[in-house]
């Protein structure tokens, strides 16, 4: 007689084609004729499947943060809209900073006694503009403008072209809006005048 454990390999047992026979108590055997799968009572009760997905409760902390979500969204949305507008001001603000390290890490030639002799003229204009206000905000900028174009003319020449022609277009602009405001004025007078003179 052949005993069959599946301690071993136990997964390998169900793939041999062996047959097993088993002793019978009184020295007689009995031969049956073999069930087929159908015949088997685990295989014709099979009952039918009735799964069905079932949505679970939101419990009292998702609710909750749900609530907050909902509450918050708003400000968030107004957030990252202030962000996307302010994110390439600070990074050219970045930019800018780091440049301005590097060229003071490295600087040129004669670069800190120019800057001390502008500095010096501001400090010196704000001594100057004692009393007025106006004296405080026009003497110290004016004496800086002068003293940075003394070390600086090709700059300053530059500076001044620029400045020269948008001062010269917002003049022409104003001029412009001020001859629309007086204009239909002076229209309207002379229709007056023709009317009373027949």
């Amino acid at each position: 007689m052949l005993k069959v454990t599946g301690s071993a390999m136990p997964g390998a047992v169900s793939l041999l084609p062996i047959t097993v026979f088993a002793a019978a108590g009184d020295g007689a055997t009995e031969t049956t004729a073999p069930l087929l799968r159908d015949e088997l009572s685990l295989y014709t009760a099979a009952p039918q499947p009735k799964s069905q997905y079932v949505e679970p409760e939101a419990g009292r902390l998702e609710q909750s943060v749900a609530t907050l979500r909902k509450l918050t969204e708003p400000y968030t949305g107004w957030c990252q809209g202030t962000y996307n507008k302010i994110k390439p001001t600070v990074q050219s603000a970045v930019k800018w900073g780091n440049d301005t390290y590097a060229y003071l890490k490295d600087p040129p030639k004669d670069f800190y006694p120019r800057a001390g002799v502008i500095g010096f003229t501001g400090v010196l204009g704000l001594l100057l503009g004692r009393g007025s206000r106006l004296k405080k905000l026009i003497y110290p900028a004016g004496l800086m403008t002068v003293s940075a174009s003394l070390y600086y003319p090709e700059q300053a020449v530059a500076i001044a072209k620029s400045t020269g022609d948008s001062v010269y277009d917002r003049a022409v602009q104003s001029y412009a809006a001020l001859e629309k405001m007086v204009q239909p004025q002076s229209k309207a007078d002379k229709g007056t005048d023709s009317e009373t003179k027949p």
